[in-house]
């Protein structure tokens, strides 16, 4: 488990152990009758297989599903979560009751390929900005219920978290604006608020990025600024407050806004476009 996401999210171990009683709870039901077809003692060992190259992820969610079916199910593990694995080789192996390695198969192998895809895609996007000292954040345009999951998964892949829900950093937007009168009283109400929570300010103008800039904002968030703009707001920033660069990000663009000199790139695609690797278990063994 990547150390510096646990401290980020202190409850993610209940997180996972949530996440898998869910899956197991709307995958067995009641229970699996097709397993029921092997006698009850028999023994097998398979091998998980990823068939594409990809970032490893989700070590931790298929060793709960694991153990919450069967606690003698033993695991060999080949790579840790963050790690590449090339196209037809061997994530890791399962060995226990084949009834149960069948039961937990699809369960462990839905989380794996879901982060690992999410991880994968991350990488690709931080290799794409690797030259320059640019942070590329997720978002949380995330899979409902596995929030914390995939943010684990993109910190895995080499991005970095942005907040990981509504409690842990403002982010002030046009219609928090608009509520609130203006920029200074939004920021002014959130340092009241929670004064060790880190203010972050949307904005859409020059005109806007002045007023967050005299608010003191932490975090500025420049929104479909064009290249240009960036730029100019780099200067004016001068360093006072950490810029942020949001709205239509693509592949394409992404390397030419890092450049510009901001300070963190969002980008929603790292999880909510995220394609599932493409996996499978083999048994090996049977006895």
């Amino acid at each position: 488990m990547n150390p510096d996401f646990a401290k980020n999210i202190p409850h993610l171990a209940q997180s996972i152990h949530s996440n898998v009683m869910a899956a197991l709870h709307e995958d067995i039901g009641p229970g699996d009758i097709t397993a029921l077809l092997i006698p009850a003692d028999q023994q097998a060992e398979a091998r998980i297989i990823t068939r594409e190259d990809c970032i490893f992820c989700g070590k931790d969610w298929a060793k709960e599903v694991f153990a919450a079916i069967d606690v003698d199910i033993n695991i060999e593990w080949h790579l840790d979560d963050g790690d590449f694995a090339p196209a037809n080789s061997t994530l890791f192996n399962v060995k226990g009751r084949a009834r149960s390695l069948l039961t937990g198969e699809r369960a462990a192998l839905n989380f794996v390929q879901t982060l690992s895809g999410t991880a994968t895609t991350s990488r690709h996007y931080a290799d794409l900005v690797k030259h320059t000292q640019v942070k590329l954040l997720d978002t949380r345009k995330t899979l409902p219920g596995l929030r914390d999951a995939q943010k684990y998964a993109v910190a895995s892949g080499g991005c970095h978290n942005h907040r990981i829900g509504l409690y842990d950093a403002f982010l002030i937007k046009e219609n928090h604006i608009a509520a609130c009168g203006n920029i200074a009283a939004a920021v002014a109400n959130a340092r009241i608020i929670a004064p060790n929570k880190p203010v972050e300010v949307e904005v859409e103008s020059f005109h806007e990025l002045e007023q967050a800039l005299t608010a003191n904002a932490d975090i500025i968030m420049l929104d479909n600024f064009t290249l240009e703009d960036m730029r100019k707001a780099v200067a004016i920033n001068k360093g006072q407050a950490k810029l942020e660069a949001s709205g239509n990000v693509t592949e394409q663009t992404l390397s030419l806004i890092a450049e510009t000199g901001v300070d963190f790139i969002s980008i929603g695609a790292l999880t909510k476009h995220c394609r599932a690797v493409d996996l499978s278990m083999r048994i090996i063994t049977t006895n």
